[in-house]
């Protein structure tokens, strides 16, 4: 059975909801899955997963958030190798381009990105929670 872990960053709610339907993806399919908010994570032993759900909203000039999020992805890069990863988030203004830069940096390191990416603007509507759930089957 893989083992997910879904860690996302929300401060509207709008990628937990996300995160939430990723979760249930993979319950859907079998598989055993832990979900966190970023600011709950420092304590687990990351190198126990088998594929990892990834959710950010855009912050500020679509970048990641950088107090915790960006940090705690920067330290997961390295561990990543050949496992399952998905990407997912919501944001407000612009067009994307936090997640096709996001993509981008996971891709230049060798990260098997399982899925098309996510997105949703603002709060994500039944079509992008169907799209998550399917994020979350192919992680397992």
């Amino acid at each position: 059975m893989e083992k997910v872990l879904i860690v996302y960053y929300s401060s509207t709610g709008n990628t937990q909801a996300m995160a939430e339907a990723v979760a249930q993806g993979v319950k859907e399919v079998g598989g055993e899955v832990d979900l966190y908010s970023v600011s709950d994570v420092a304590s687990l032993d990351l190198d126990t997963y088998d594929a990892y759900g990834l959710g950010c909203s855009a912050m500020g000039d679509e970048v990641l958030e950088e107090a915790e999020f960006e940090p705690f992805f920067n330290e997961l890069l390295p561990k990543l190798g050949d496992k399952k990863v998905v990407l997912f988030g919501s944001y407000g203004w612009g067009d994307g381009l936090w997640m096709r830069n996001w993509t981008e940096v996971c891709t230049q390191n060798g990260v098997n990105i399982a899925h098309e990416y996510v997105i949703a603007n603002d709060a994500p509507d039944e079509e992008a929670l169907n799209k998550c759930r399917e994020l979350g089957k192919t992680l397992v």
